[in-house]
């Protein structure tokens, strides 16, 4: 074991000392405005060169450090969340080549390098999310893996179309042609592949399904890798959505999607479902702010959002792991009692998710909605923006009533503590980050400050729709001993909003049972019935039958040949009388 522990250690080690430098060499890039494009002549033969590019800015640098400081703290973490896995060595290179194909994607300016960490992603996820062997992983795998395949066509799609041009080097051509058809084709497959990668209606299903996945692996997922990729994508595309439709298209679908993703978590009793639903709502406001045009607070919130979120999934993979691999929030309650630091920690990631003043999330979220009452936008968008905001906040009071506050729900003989000092380094390291990094982040992006004016109500709408939400939060699921569960009251609605929409039975039965059923009639119509019928069953029986009749005549039976004879005589007399 202890071969192990320093496996894990190394790769801490190494990742948290690269984190740190590309951050400090992202500050210098963001002060000087510098930009690095690297180009690698991997193969020369005749006059073909392979030749392999990198684009290093302030943002892929930025991004890079993020993503390798979440990913040291989660295989940190892994060391002993893990501990009872034989094969934790493969768990830890697994992560690590997920980690890679995160890198590659990010400082790629070229479509097929993307598609090599594109794919990379895709495939080692699938290889995560079925580390636990058993019928429902598999499940959650398949369907994640065949959801993001979409996106992969829709780039292969983009890469083809690009043969228009002289190079795959999309970053050349995006300010010049952003008016052009073919620019505009092109966009619109990277915004599919996008949509399919970050789970927005209509492919949200996977992305809870993908918590089928060992917890390290769903804190990793869920804040800087997998799902933000297709975010990052955009906002490297970001010049394609202004002035055209494909900017309203993802206003609508991305708002919808927050909306759902937040509706479906008040209804929802799984811990890691809750966050997951809360990811997919967070990654349904990145992609419609930067549908409106505004890149620089989409990465802004990426960045917040991968902090606290990370700090989420990992206490709550502290408390699974104390609870014995038990996730209902409905079996826990009084959690704060057995485990103070891990509750802290959780109801810290919780208020930054909702906003809370000076901690990491208010400073994304809050300049984000003031942004949307600033900009030209319809009230549909409007309310939907602002609901969601509320319903943010009212699952997650829920979470933490249900789950810290509420009356103690478990077994009498509890193993809970806060003994796993391993998992409290990491946690407590992302806590500080989930405090201090708004602020560092936007003393750091934002070098010019710029005052948002808005009148007073508007300017603390954003607090009246927290503490609305909060409290309907609080008041919705008050249950008690002989209290009525509210839930019981609009159980259809709760069914329809818990199961998001039907989307997962439409994504997976809904497509598969009709192409399925009309192939089964097929088969047994035409296949198996007249074409079996007509076709090869008839032909055997016609030549069984033609072969049955030669054989009676092969046989050697006297009066058939002499009745053949006379036969044969008669006829030659017949057409020598005819001739004459």
């Amino acid at each position: 074991m202890n071969s192990l522990v320093n496996y894990c250690k190394t790769s801490f080690y190494f990742l948290i000392f690269i984190s740190i430098s590309l951050f400090l060499l992202s500050m210098k890039f963001i002060l000087k405005d510098l930009v690095y494009f690297i180009e690698w002549e991997v193969l020369s033969l005749q006059s073909m060169s392979i030749v392999m590019t990198f684009l290093f800015d302030w943002m892929s640098l930025m991004f890079m450090s993020f993503v390798l400081l979440i990913s040291s703290l989660v295989i940190f973490y892994s060391n002993q969340y893990m501990e009872e896995d034989y094969n934790i060595n493969r768990f830890i290179l697994l992560v690590l080549m997920f980690v890679m194909s995160m890198m590659l994607l990010i400082i790629s300016p070229n479509l097929i390098s993307i598609l090599l960490g594109w794919d990379g992603l895709g495939l080692v996820s699938y290889c995560l999310v079925i580390y636990f062997q058993n019928v429902k992983s598999y499940n959650a795998g398949m369907l994640t893996a065949l959801s993001n395949r979409v996106g992969d066509v829709a780039l292969l799609l983009a890469i083809a179309w690009m043969l228009n041009y002289g190079s795959w080097n999309y970053i050349f051509y995006l300010d010049m042609l952003s008016t052009k058809f073919e620019m505009m084709i092109i966009g619109a497959l990277v915004m599919l592949a996008a949509m399919t990668k970050s789970a927005q209606i209509p492919f949200s299903s996977w992305l809870p399904a993908a918590m089928a996945a060992p917890t390290p692996v769903s804190a990793l997922v869920h804040s800087s890798t997998l799902v933000t990729a297709g975010v990052y994508l955009l906002i490297r595309f970001n010049v394609l959505l202004t002035d055209l439709w494909m900017g309203q298209f993802l206003l609508l679908v991305s708002g919808l999607t927050m909306f759902m993703a937040g509706l479906g978590a008040n209804f929802e009793f799984d811990l890691k479902k809750i966050i997951a639903l809360s990811t997919l709502s967070q990654l349904g406001l990145m992609m419609s702010i930067l549908s409106m045009g505004f890149y620089k607070l989409a990465f802004f919130h990426l960045l917040t959002h991968a902090l606290f979120k990370a700090l989420l999934f990992m206490c709550a993979g502290s408390i699974i792991h104390n609870m014995k691999n038990s996730q209902d929030i409905r079996m826990m309650g009084s959690l704060n009692m057995s485990m103070p630091l891990t509750c802290s920690c959780f109801n810290i990631a919780n208020l930054a998710l909702c906003g809370m003043p000076f901690l990491a999330g208010f400073y994304s979220k809050d300049l984000i909605l003031e942004m949307v009452m600033l900009s030209y936008v319809n009230s549909f968008s409007f309310f939907l923006f602002f609901f969601s905001t509320g319903l943010t906040v009212c699952y997650s009071f829920r979470l933490v009533y249900y789950s810290m506050t509420g009356e103690f729900n478990s077994s009498s003989l509890h193993p809970l503590n806060d003994k796993s000092m391993i998992m409290l380094f990491s946690i407590f390291f992302l806590m500080i980050m989930a405090i201090i990094g708004g602020s560092m982040l936007s003393w750091l992006m934002f070098l010019n400050p710029s005052m948002i004016c808005l009148p007073f109500d508007m300017k603390i709408l954003t607090l009246i729709v927290c503490l609305l939400g909060g409290s309907m939060g609080y008041l919705l699921t008050n249950v008690k001993l002989f209290f009525i569960n509210k839930g019981l009251y609009y159980y259809n609605f709760a069914y329809f909003a818990g199961s998001m929409w039907f989307m997962p039975v439409l994504s997976t039965v809904g497509i598969i049972n009709y192409p399925l059923k009309l192939g089964l009639y097929s088969f047994k119509s035409f296949d198996q019935g007249w074409s079996e019928f007509f076709g090869g069953q008839m032909l055997y029986n016609q030549l069984k039958n033609y072969s049955l009749y030669l054989q009676e005549f092969q046989n050697n039976s006297l009066k058939i040949y002499l009745l053949s004879y006379m036969l044969w005589f008669i006829i030659l007399l017949m057409m020598i009388s005819f001739i004459n």
